[in-house]
């Protein structure tokens, strides 16, 4: 049975959804108080860079499954279930940003009737789904009459998002009241994917637990990288050797300069305040959160390692802008943040990405933005890779060298082969290697 669906947000989660619960034939309607994003949806125009967006988009506005408006009533009196999906970042103290979930909730709130599935994708913390019915109760709406409550998280990689969608790992789906389960169930059925039935408040906690797990193999990964280094051991051949126990695997087992991006970090910030909150020090947590703080600074000493730790008479040409390949998000980019590092020592910076650019200008200033990797080395003291972009891997090695003060490549993501590199006459750095 195709459904009416209502979405509230229309940032990555909210896209994705919509596009993918359109295609899949339902009759989905996009609520987002920017105008213009819904001004350039409605015109097929995709605010983020995804593999297949722009097709889906194109496709399901075309069959008339799609719909953009700024109007919460126009979306929520047109649907039967509502799936919350806008951001939840973090605060100065770390502790989750609701801002958004609110005003989302105090909108929606007076259109609310026949028993609306209101259901939450956004990485919310426990004492949310509280907020969430008071701010339905002082509208004078009642759980079980005008609207219910579930928890679907969203596990959605940027760079691959569309593909995650239509081939879950799983579907989560948190809800107390049987029908409830099975509306949602019916929806996702076609995913062909196992279902997790759960309650609202566990469904909370598989995803903080899931991105604090993703977060703890990155941190692991880097401290034995760094070792590695201590005993002139290649962390890539470790790897090989671990992931074939089944209980350990080789997903998020890549060393490099940490996990940014706008969801791992916050989630673990946010588990961490919630398990400050109930008195339990998450001593393990914090210390995932650190190692990827070391991290940072470890890239860091490996530019001033090689050309010392005043760096005002240095140019560093950077690659790389987004938090990951794949994705023109430069949220929480722990490239941006060492480039500051860098810039806030003395160094010139000159940078290319090649889909972060202009979301990067956005937050970043006083460095030089270049049109290809080619040109960020003219005249620059080194080359610092910090994205893992495909595009990297096929750089012309003579011509690069040309172009360099010092034939030197930091390589903070391990894309690069370093022999081939080294018999091109580089010092290569990479991280475990």
């Amino acid at each position: 049975m195709k459904r009416k669906i209502a979405i509230i947000g229309t940032g990555y989660i909210g896209l994705i959804t919509a596009l993918g619960l359109s295609e899949l034939g339902n009759k989905v309607i996009c609520v987002d108080i920017d105008g213009e994003k819904i001004s350039l949806l409605n015109q097929g125009i995709s605010p983020i860079y995804e593999e297949g967006v722009s097709e889906l988009l194109e496709r399901n506005i075309k069959e008339k499954r799609i719909f953009f408006t700024k109007n919460f009533k126009e979306g929520v009196e047109n649907s039967e279930i509502i799936f919350i999906c806008v951001n939840t970042p973090s605060k100065d103290d770390g502790e989750v940003d609701l801002s958004q979930i609110v005003s989302s909730a105090k909108e929606l709130a007076p259109y609310l009737k026949d028993r609306k599935i209101v259901s939450i994708k956004s990485t919310i913390p426990v004492g949310a789904l509280s907020k969430i019915k008071e701010i339905f109760e002082k509208e004078g709406k009642k759980e079980k009459k005008d609207y219910e409550i579930a928890v679907v998280p969203e596990f959605l990689r940027e760079g691959s998002a569309i593909k995650d969608f239509f081939n879950p790992s799983r579907i989560v789906i948190g809800a107390e009241d049987e029908e409830v389960v099975n509306i949602l169930k019916e929806l996702f059925l076609p995913l062909n994917s196992p279902i997790v039935i759960t309650k609202p408040i566990t469904a909370i906690l598989i995803k903080y637990a899931s991105n604090a797990f993703l977060a703890m193999r990155i941190s692991f990964i880097n401290e034995i990288a760094n070792i590695c280094e201590k005993f002139s051991a290649d962390i890539s051949e470790v790897i090989e050797g671990m992931k074939y126990d089944k209980r350990i695997g080789g997903e998020y087992l890549s060393p490099g300069i940490g996990f940014g991006g706008p969801c791992l970090g916050k989630d673990l910030i946010g588990l961490i305040k919630m398990a400050e909150k109930k008195g339990y020090e998450p001593d393990f947590l914090r210390a995932i959160l650190e190692k990827n703080e070391h991290q940072v600074r470890y890239i860091v000493y490996k530019v001033k390692e090689e050309l010392g730790d005043l760096l005002y008479d240095y140019t560093i040409g950077v690659w790389g802008l987004t938090f990951k390949p794949n994705t023109n998000d430069v949220r929480n980019s722990l490239s941006i943040k060492i480039i500051n590092i860098l810039k806030n020592d003395g160094a010139k910076i000159k940078a290319y990405d090649p889909k972060g650019m202009e979301e990067a200008k956005k937050i970043i200033n006083d460095i030089e933005f270049c049109e290809d990797i080619y040109e960020t080395a003219k005249e620059s003291d080194l080359i610092l890779i910090l994205t893992r972009w495909e595009d990297f891997k096929n750089v012309d090695l003579l011509k690069l060298k040309s172009f360099l003060k010092r034939p030197v490549i930091i390589d903070g993501v391990n894309i690069l082969d370093p022999k081939e590199v080294k018999t091109h006459g580089f010092i290569y750095k990479g991280v475990g290697r």
